[in-house]
């Protein structure tokens, strides 16, 4: 019997045959865990703004969160639960469709797409061009891991400037996967405001440091992280060279049926 036949048995509980090794020419397998702990299931996904959220809890008891300012269509709220598959684009839209009222599935589908369109900066021809051809690769499939823009990771309520050193510096993520079996994917598009100051006339060690503190964290907390540096993504040419051949990539490592 086979790896890839015992696999296919222990993936849906969340476990996988490895090789880790060999003893006298033989091959060491260890059975390890692919997803996160029951108790770190994602409760709530807070996505699609570069606003920081105006949030309280309708129930602390049971995790419940409200948008309490400004309009509320500018900050979205994903409070479902997380199949075992993984977030999907067909979840997504179903959640749409449901919270937005829409007749059509197509009619929200499109809907859903442009509101999303419209969270990206407008300055980073990179982050775009990545969410753009992410969808061209691989429509019109809907049963492929939605792609989540500009998602909040920490939030406080109180300023950087008020908390002082224990603040939490890294907000949101450019772009989240939320794969089969609980993996998480950081999809990050970095321009040169992560390592300069002035407009990106001085390097800047210190921006730089923090980043890549807060690389560790997340994969501490086992997030998988894969940053791209603007100029590979600027010309729509060159991102879709590179996604044609990344994307795919990424989706065999993490065992993603993408066809």
């Amino acid at each position: 019997m086979t790896a890839g036949t015992i696999n296919s048995h222990l993936r849906p509980g969340g476990l996988e045959l490895r090789q880790t090794g060999d003893d006298g020419g033989y091959s060491v397998f260890t059975v390890v865990p692919t997803r996160l702990p029951a108790g770190r299931r994602p409760k709530n996904i807070i996505f699609a703004t570069r606003t920081k959220p105006d949030i309280r809890f309708r129930s602390s008891v049971d995790n419940d969160i409200e948008i309490v300012a400004g309009n509320r269509d500018d900050i979205l709220v994903y409070d479902r639960e997380i199949p075992t598959g993984g977030l999907r684009w067909r979840d997504l839209h179903a959640w749409w469709q449901d919270t937005r009222m829409f007749d059509s599935e197509v009619e929200a589908r499109k809907d859903l797409y442009q509101r999303l369109l419209r969270s990206l900066p407008e300055n980073s021809a990179g982050q775009r061009n990545l969410f753009l051809t992410y969808h061209e690769i691989f429509a019109p499939s809907v049963d492929v891991p939605a792609l989540l823009p500009e998602v909040w990771l920490h939030w406080d309520h109180k300023t950087v400037h008020q908390r002082g050193p224990e603040a939490l510096l890294r907000s949101r993520m450019d772009f989240l996967l939320l794969l089969p079996h609980g993996q998480r994917v950081v999809l990050e598009v970095d321009g040169s405001q992560h390592f300069t100051r002035d407009c990106g006339r001085t390097p800047d060690t210190a921006k730089y440091a923090a980043m890549v503190g807060a690389d560790r964290d997340l994969k501490l907390r086992e997030y998988e992280v894969f940053r791209f540096g603007h100029d590979e993504l600027k010309l729509v040419d060159d991102a879709r060279t590179l996604l044609q051949q990344f994307l795919p990539d990424l989706f065999r490592r993490f065992r993603v049926n993408s066809s």
